[in-house]
């Protein structure tokens, strides 16, 4: 069937809705299989995935959509329904990690270095096909539905970049889709309130005067405290904070004396606090400031602790929405309450500005081997899955068709 006559005298509640788009996603498995291969042989990095927008402007133009530029690399495209509604935003990510893969499948990546490791060449494969799809049944669309395919997630803070050029300006809710690797495959993830932690990079340098290691009296060892700050960083987390809270800070990275018998002049940390309650954040930072500033007085050195902005606030998905849209997928579930991630996400950034729900679809499947965590050299998903992430975005660009 090539056209809709056949639905325009059927009345589309939303058992109906449901079995349409199920059937619609499932006719075009083997598409999202190839785009997804094709996202995933020519991976690119944050704010270089220029073959990638190219490949989904084409994809959109060929559907029948006019799609926009936007943040460089990103793309958005609008579907302007028959009848008025909110505007719903429908949100893909794009870019790739700096990841040599080790799967040994026909389609692993021809870039050197370059992989798609967290899923994200799944996620523009079923937004694509929920465009075709949703395309398909315009006329029947209340509302509007417009596709964001956003550039540089992975630390890039795409989602700032395309916010702040005016992305979001006309919508006024937006859902986003993550396949998970810790989560089965088939089954959907969701849950109300914090979902994802906030994420802030920071920076210490600590500065004291450097000199020959066998002279440390005549020399103001900036290496000397660094332990004893780490473990007061940490005690913030066991001795100042509800155990119930969930919080995070780590430092793997340590840069002191390039050779065994320096002491250097300044030493540097570099981290990432995790939290999903803003307000633990807020004081976690404010206590890193005074013990760092304490120590460093102690000790005779100067010291600076500085942020990397901009900061990934909580992912916090709007409660009446979360329920709403529960029970929309629940025929394609099984419908997961899952926890909180301490992970990242700048999804969040969309949720400063309007109501929106950030969701997952699981991916591991034992049998096929498909185990390996997000950002794993290994890491693969399980394309049986794929034609259930185009549905769930349909589903939710129909979202103003349903009423709770």
């Amino acid at each position: 069937m090539n056209n809709t006559a056949h639905w325009r005298n059927v009345k589309l509640d939303r058992e109906k809705i449901i079995e349409i788009v199920t059937k619609e996603a499932q006719d075009i498995e083997s598409n999202l299989i190839e785009m997804r291969r094709h996202f995933h042989m020519h991976p690119e990095t944050m704010y270089d995935e220029e073959n990638t927008a190219l490949f989904i402007e084409n994809e959109l133009k060929n559907i029948g959509f006019s799609p926009v530029r936007i943040a460089g690399t990103g793309i958005t495209a609008l579907l302007k329904g028959t009848r008025g509604g909110k505007t719903i935003g429908l949100r893909s990510d794009m870019d790739a990690l700096n990841i040599t893969e080790k799967n040994d499948k026909s389609y692993i990546s021809k870039i050197p270095g370059k992989m798609h490791a967290c899923g994200h060449d799944a996620h523009m494969a079923c937004l694509l096909g929920a465009a075709r799809i949703l395309w398909k049944f315009k006329e029947f669309i209340q509302g509007n539905i417009k596709f964001i395919f956003q550039p540089a997630e992975e630390g890039g803070a795409g989602a700032y970049k395309m916010i702040n050029e005016g992305v979001i300006d006309d919508v006024d809710e937006i859902f986003g889709l993550h396949v998970w690797s810790p989560l089965d495959s088939g089954k959907i993830g969701i849950r109300s309130g914090p979902i994802m932690a906030s994420s802030d990079l920071f920076e210490i340098k600590i500065i004291g005067k450097g000199g020959h290691a066998a002279f440390p009296h005549l020399c103001i060892d900036p290496s000397a405290i660094v332990p004893d700050i780490y473990d007061a960083f940490q005690k913030i987390l066991t001795r100042e904070i509800d155990p119930l809270e969930n919080a995070v800070i780590s430092i793997p990275v340590f840069k002191g004396s390039n050779a065994h018998n320096v002491i250097p002049s300044k030493f540097i940390l570099q981290g990432t606090i995790r939290t999903l309650n803003p307000t633990i954040r807020d004081y976690i930072i404010k206590r890193m400031h005074e013990i760092l500033k304490g120590y460093a007085e102690a000790w005779r050195c100067k010291a600076e602790l500085k942020f990397i902005e901009p900061s990934y606030p909580t992912v916090i998905n709007d409660e009446d929405l979360t329920e709403k849209i529960s029970e929309i997928l629940a025929p394609l579930g099984p419908i997961i309450n899952i926890p909180p991630s301490m992970g990242g996400e700048d999804f969040s950034f969309y949720q400063q500005k309007v109501k929106g729900v950030f969701l997952f679809l699981g991916i591991k499947n034992i049998e096929k081997n498909i185990i390996h965590p997000h950002h794993h050299p290994k890491f693969d998903i399980d394309e049986e899955v794929l034609w259930k992430g185009a549905a769930i975005y349909s589903l939710l660009g129909f979202n103003n068709s349903f009423t709770k």
